[in-house]
């Protein structure tokens, strides 16, 4: 695991923004993409401390710039880190709760497709790419942040899913297959966060947000005259991860909520 340097993201203002999520310190894992540029400035407007990792260090650098510019008062800092390795993973959760002193939420954007013209067709390398991508990786920030959510009370762990997990189609065997496994892994957290809470409730949630699919200015920008019909625009997805923490951890916990027509 390496930071990236100082010159791109360590030098905003320390959070003094108000905010929904003022206090709060909230990590998103795979915050390079679309989604995770909108996540980022979305918490930093309501005044989360926002930690961001991902892979690609240059585009993390650009995502974490922007959202720390768009709101002076906001703390966005950056890490690269290997998802698919355990020790990095834990040791960016422990790097982080050591130096904001908690950790009330883990966003998990890590995201990735692979598909086929038929069922038939289906290449098994693609199945391993996405369990990979799309489980390895839940797999390791689940297991890194789970104690520290809870330590912090009044935890999230957000995995970004999609309608095929639980509708697949001939073509996407594997991608569905690998969507539905995070989601029962989630859910498998969800029952931890379950059997840890007490008379003062549950120390976190553990919460499936439900897309068709993913949908951005750039891409309608690139294709004017598509319709994108059921996809959840970036922006709303940053809302309702934010939305989250306006309801009880009890009423959330080991839920879907669609933001796509379940039909």
């Amino acid at each position: 695991m390496t930071g990236i340097t100082d010159s791109t993201t360590r030098r905003g203002y320390e959070g003094n923004g108000e905010g929904d999520l003022q206090g709060r310190v909230i990590a998103v894992a795979g915050a390079a993409g679309p989604a995770g540029q909108a996540t980022l400035l979305r918490l930093a407007e309501e005044g989360a401390t926002v930690v961001a990792c991902d892979a690609d260090a240059e585009r993390l650098a650009q995502a974490v710039d922007a959202a720390r510019f768009a709101h002076g008062g906001a703390t966005v800092t950056g890490d690269t880190v290997d998802l698919l390795s355990l020790e990095e993973t834990r040791a960016w959760a422990d790097k982080t709760e050591k130096e904001f002193g908690r950790i009330d939420g883990l966003v998990h954007l890590v995201g990735g497709w692979r598909g086929s013209a038929s069922f038939a067709e289906t290449d098994l390398a693609d199945w391993d790419t996405l369990h990979h991508l799309l489980v390895r990786t839940l797999q390791h920030t689940s297991l890194a942040f789970e104690a520290p959510l809870k330590r912090a009370g009044d935890g999230r762990f957000l995995l970004i899913s999609a309608l095929g997990a639980s509708k697949p189609t001939a073509g996407n065997a594997a991608y569905a297959a690998s969507k539905a496994a995070a989601e029962a892994w989630t859910l498998a957290l969800g029952d931890s966060f379950r059997k840890a809470g007490g008379e003062s409730g549950l120390p976190a949630a553990a919460v499936i947000l439900v897309v068709k699919a993913l949908v951005n200015d750039q891409m309608r920008a690139d294709r004017p005259n598509a319709k994108f019909a059921g996809f959840t625009d970036v922006k709303d997805l940053a809302k309702a991860v934010v939305d989250t923490w306006n309801k009880p951890a009890e009423e959330l916990n080991g839920t879907r909520l669609w933001l796509t027509p379940n039909t």
